[in-house]
């Protein structure tokens, strides 16, 4: 939708939570899921197909320096997770009680802390309980 053109917007100045202010080229991404939970081949061809349309420097790995990338997370891989924490001491719900997040922090110790330290203060404020930690 163009809000410039858009009759009904009036303005295309801000409204809602929508600011101009914040326009600008971004490298996008693709979603897809099946909303009950289904698993299927389908959905993997569906999200190769996202994949290979995303043509930006993640997905072309175009710029080894940045760090970024462009895959698909298939699952939660449960098993390798049980596995992995219970070596470093954690012993994990039951698959769907616990959610998972990847975080890439600075390899310097001091920045590592102050970003560990700022991840566990950011989920406890938000009521979550941080179980560990895997180094990748």
């Amino acid at each position: 939708m163009d809000v410039k053109k858009d009759k009904r917007l009036g303005d295309a100045g801000s409204y809602g939570l929508y600011d101009p202010s914040y326009e600008h080229d971004n490298c996008g991404f693709g979603f897809i899921a099946n909303i009950k939970g289904r698993k299927s081949h389908h959905l993997i061809k569906q999200a190769l197909q996202i994949l290979e349309n995303l043509d930006h420097r993640g997905a072309v790995g175009a710029d080894p320096l940045a760090g970024d990338g462009a895959g698909i997370l298939m699952q939660i891989p449960d098993n390798l997770l049980r596995e992995a924490m219970a070596f470093e001491g954690v012993c994990l719900p039951d698959i769907g009680q616990y959610g998972v997040g990847m975080v890439f922090i600075p390899n310097h110790p001091d920045a590592q802390a102050f970003c560990i330290n700022l991840v566990e203060e950011v989920a406890v404020s938000e009521g979550l309980k941080v179980l560990g930690w895997r180094s990748v």
